[in-house]
């Protein structure tokens, strides 16, 4: 079957605005009917009024129902009589009339209007026969203390005054309890309810903005209760099209009189009818297990102390909440996807029997009903597997409609650039109708979780911890300016990066966007960070990090049109980037095709204040979740950090920075001896340039930075306030500026005497990362110090992205005989596996090493990967210092297509130079990604490496710094990631 033959093309396009039409009836008004004394004890236990507010504030719902209380009978219906109300709740203990009287009073005036009775949970009244009199109570429960149940009877009765409505227009889901015992449907329906909310909640996907996460939320399935057959069996028939699951007790009445079979009877002619649906059966009696097996349907026993996880545990299993797990047809995993995006992409990979196996139950259209996409789970329900000829032609159905719904939910899902109607106020806008880019997207995800995360916010009252205010223009964008330029057939001819970038400043810009641009600027008077975030940035297993180009602007100019020009000219040349050498050489070492990248740009608010003509923050840095060197009594699920004084390039380009675990802050083995602080210690850093901006810029991107000398600027507020001072006669260092000494940056305000919590906020915001995108976090940060004290600290999340741990569930074991057999062997390695392809091996010479003719060695070792590269062979690099370190007094300043042939990397120490290993640069993070062995040799530890036997060997090849040794068999190379240890051995 054709995607022709299906639904038109606006049902996907038009669901949002038919989920604005839902849950249209709101309970807005509520009579509660009680003594002084239940109502004191009910906002005593339950604080109901308090905590209905939280609950619709934390489901982003912008009106709470109110709460009229009255303590007589006769209140109560003076109250109705000049009143509206949505429900009345009564309490039994009333003084002047029965209850059950007060309930067949407002019936006979109020057929509609549901009456429900609440008893106490010590109280035995609602085993009174008049007390089940629907003439006077629609139903009964009981009051344990928790406010869950307040809040289900309100969605209980806002899902019975909408279902009918809700289901024809938008197919929404059913779910049906039946239950006649108040006491357990007291407790099973604020557990069905909060089940349900968490469950929809997590299905929301980081593209989506708050306005379509509550659009949604109204989507979710509806709870319709039966306390008897003839109700369960009426239910089922109305909505039997809707139908997600049904809960059925076992003994419930059938025609007036307790039937002990009528779950069972009932489970049975659902399964006879609608084989499809999942079924639970709920008893308090084990026995009704295996009868529970035969229908079949899942049984859950109601006293089970893990009740909750268990009710859990079958909507992930049987509902289609959680991934949508592929499984062979005798019940083997073959892969999952988390998202519409993750089923897209796998689905040509799986086994023709998988996907088979699957359409033919209807799992694919369950699980789309789980998600709440409605539209796309009713179109493919009624498609049969036997309507196709081949599973390949059921993948490619598959894949299209998901692909086509996809696309249209990408509109608006963040808040649309508007000409002329502009909010300053908005922190995350978008011009253009493409893709967001890989870097926007994790920071609107992150975004959402920050204000959700209401808890975190209050932890830290003094500190404002935002993503700063962004501007996003689309991939729409970067099409139209290559499109209407021609530019795409460069990536077919051999151009410098001079000539391209060039080609690319002098290429018309579109009209669109530059009005767009400069309404916008109109706006912005402060200084901006424009950055990259294309497609394949910040990819969960092998993120571009730190490929392309950022571009600071002050944006101070009195003349628009000059800052016009400068932004324009700063989105060129990130557009060029993707056309450079380096992105197009890392492209192919992960099999991606640079011609399918697209590049979206990021304008972003720079974090900061102005110092004497200069621009940056107090400091800024990178947290990761995961330590890949952690020492002493550090664990490598405690993270790690890297920070620095001024903006983020020390950081990422492998500087001079201080490096600490956010659990043991003051645990800092650089800085263990006055010696090592003074050699280890931050000496220059980034700063953007407020005045004198060049006339032109190039692609180098620190065109518009200055670099600055830490003892030429000691009167900044934040060098004072971060510095320390070393008095020379006394040699020692003083957590003070004196001026009788020289400065040196070690943080000791903050990391020493807690005066701002990064330790806590980084340690917070991982967590938060961790378990948002479901493993290890790599952030990007600055901050902002009071120094006038009038304001809050300023905390910026800049970007967050998955780190590549590579694969760590293969064991491998490292033997003493082969350390002993090695001529190299370390315990600070990262990456697992074993290395069996490798027979070349590159090192740097000690004899010859000059740590002063660094970039030079970078350039032969350039020479000789082109030359290997060529030759299709992989080989292993050996060297001193921090690869690919932008400050070549720390290690060689290779790029990535400087190296891009090798197999595994090894950073060695030596007397000439030596450096803390950097795990916080974007160098780094790619080699993660791409699964190169990365081995770090230490003084501190047992490792080693043999030079001697390394200088005997004859060289293929020799340069003024290095020696290429190619030996007869591939050399072998074991690492293991659980224990960071490798051992190489020929």
């Amino acid at each position: 079957m054709s995607l022709a033959n299906g639904h038109p093309q606006d049902d996907f396009d038009l669901s949002f605005k038919v989920f604005h039409e839902l849950m249209a009836r709101k309970v807005t008004d509520i009579l509660l009917v009680s003594s002084p004394y239940d109502a004191f004890i009910m906002e005593e236990e339950g604080r109901l009024a308090e905590r209905i507010i939280q609950e619709y504030r934390g489901l982003n719902l912008s009106r709470p129902p109110k709460l009229t209380w009255v303590s007589t009978a006769q209140e109560a219906l003076n109250a109705l009589s000049g009143n509206r109300f949505d429900l009345v709740i009564t309490m039994p203990r009333l003084d002047d009339m029965d209850p059950s009287i007060l309930g067949r009073k407002i019936k006979q005036n109020f057929p509609t209007l549901p009456v429900f009775l609440l008893a106490q949970k010590t109280s035995r009244l609602f085993m009174d026969p008049k007390y089940a009199d629907r003439s006077s109570f629609d139903k009964l429960y009981v009051w344990y203390g928790n406010t869950d149940l307040l809040l289900a009877l309100i969605k209980n009765v806002e899902d019975r005054m909408n279902v009918e409505y809700d289901t024809e227009r938008a197919k929404v889901r059913v779910i049906i309890l039946v239950e006649d015992s108040p006491i357990y449907c007291s407790v099973l329906l604020p557990l069905l309810y909060k089940e349900i909310v968490m469950q929809t909640q997590a299905l929301m996907e980081e593209s989506l903005n708050s306005e379509h996460r509550i659009l949604r939320m109204r989507a979710r399935p509806k709870v319709l209760v039966a306390d008897n057959f003839e109700e369960a069996e009426n239910l089922y028939r109305r909505f039997k099209p809707y139908l997600l699951t049904i809960f059925s007790d076992v003994r419930f009445p059938r025609n007036g009189q307790i039937d002990e079979q009528a779950g069972f009877d009932l489970l049975s002619m659902i399964k006879q009818e609608s084989p499809d649906i999942p079924l639970l059966n709920l008893s308090s009696e084990e026995a009704n297990r295996a009868k529970a097996a035969k229908i079949p349907a899942v049984f859950l026993n109601k006293n089970s102390p893990s009740l909750h996880s268990e009710i859990q545990s079958f909507f992930v299993d049987y509902l289609g909440f959680g991934d949508f797990i592929f499984r062979l047809p005798d019940g083997r995993e073959v892969a999952r996807a988390s998202s519409l995006r993750a089923m897209e992409e796998i689905l040509p990979s799986i086994p023709d029997e998988s996907v088979y196996y699957h359409a033919i139950r209807n799992h694919f259209s369950s699980w789309l009903f789980a998600r709440s996409e409605i539209l796309l789970a009713s179109k493919l329900k009624p498609v049969k597997a036997t309507d196709f000829s081949s599973a390949a032609e059921i993948k490619q159905y598959l894949k299209d409609c998901i692909h086509q719904r996809r696309k249209g939910r990408q509109r608006g899902v963040v808040t649309d650039f508007v000409p002329g109607d502009y909010d300053t106020h908005a922190d995350f806008v978008k011009v253009g109708k493409g893709s967001l880019g890989g870097k926007a997207r994790g920071l609107a995800f992150f975004s959402n979780l920050l204000k959700e995360n209401i808890e975190f916010q209050n932890k830290f009252p003094e500190t404002v911890i935002h993503v700063p205010k962004t501007l996003v223009i689309s991939t729409e964008g970067f099409d139209n300016f290559i499109d209407q330029n021609n530019l795409k057939d460069l990536l077919g001819q051999d151009l410098s990066d001079a000539r391209i970038s060039k080609i690319f400043l002098e290429a018309r810009f579109p009209d669109w966007l530059e009005k767009a641009l400069e309404l916008f600027l109109k706006q912005t008077g402060y200084p901006l960070a424009v950055r990259s975030s294309s497609l394949l940035e910040d990819a969960q297993f092998q993120p571009f990090a730190g490929i392309y180009k950022t571009f600071m602007l002050p944006n101070n100019h009195r003349d628009l049109k000059q800052r016009l020009k400068q932004l324009i000219m700063a989105i060129k040349l990130v557009y060029a980037s993707t056309y450079l050498e380096t992105p197009q050489v890392y492209a192919k070492s992960t099999l991606h095709r640079i011609e399918d990248e697209k590049m979206a740009i990021l304008i972003q608010q720079l974090t900061g204040t102005e110092h004497d003509g200069y621009f940056y923050p107090a400091f800024s840095g990178v947290a990761q979740s995961y330590n890949y060197y952690p020492l002493a009594h550090m664990k490598a699920e405690e993270g790690i950090v890297h920070m620095a004084l001024g903006l983020g390039k020390t950081v990422v380009e492998g500087g001079q920075v201080l490096r600490f675990c956010p659990k043991y802050p003051q645990f800092l083995p650089q800085f263990s001896k006055v010696e090592d602080i003074l050699k280890n210690s931050q000496r220059f850093f980034y700063a953007l340039k407020m005045d004198d901006f060049p006339s032109k810029i190039d692609s180098a991107d620190d065109a518009t930075l200055a670099k600055l000398e830490i003892e030429d600027v000691q009167d900044h507020d934040p060098v004072k306030y971060l510095a320390s001072t070393y008095i020379p006669e006394d040699h020692r260092i003083r957590d003070s500026v004196h001026p009788n000494g020289h400065l040196v940056l070690t943080f000791a305000r903050i990391l020493k005497y807690s005066s701002f919590p990064i330790p806590d906020v980084l340690s917070e915001l991982l967590k938060i990362g961790r378990k948002g995108m479901g493993g290890a976090v790599e952030i990007e940060f600055a901050v902002n110090l009071p120094f006038n004290g009038n304001q809050k600290a300023e905390f910026s999340l800049l970007q967050i992205r998955p780190m590549a741990l590579g694969p760590k569930h293969i064991d491998i074991a490292i033997s003493d005989q082969e350390i002993d057999q090695a001529f190299c062997y370390s315990k600070n390695a990262m990456g697992n596996g074993k290395i069996k392809d490798i027979a070349d091996i590159v090192f740097v010479d000690i004899n010859t090493f000059d740590p002063a003719r660094t970039v030079e060695i970078a350039a032969e070792i350039s020479g000789v990967n082109k030359l290997l590269k060529h030759r299709n062979r992989k080989y292993l690099l050996i060297g001193p210092g921090r690869w690919g370190s932008a400050d070549r007094w720390l290690g060689i300043p290779v790029s990535w297509n400087d190296i891009s042939g090798v197999g595994a990397i090894i950073e060695t120490t030596s007397d000439k130079l030596q450096a803390e290993p950097s795990q916080g640069t974007h160098f780094f993070h790619n080699l993660t990604s791409l699964g190169i062995g990365y081995i770090t040799l230490s003084e501190r530890d047992e490792d080693f490496i043999d030079w001697q036997w390394l200088k005997s060997l004859p060289p293929a090849k020799e340069t003024a710094f290095l020696k290429h040794i190619r030996l007869d068999a591939p050399l072998a190379i074991k690492i293991d990631g659980k224990g960071s240890r490798a051992v190489l051995y020929a």
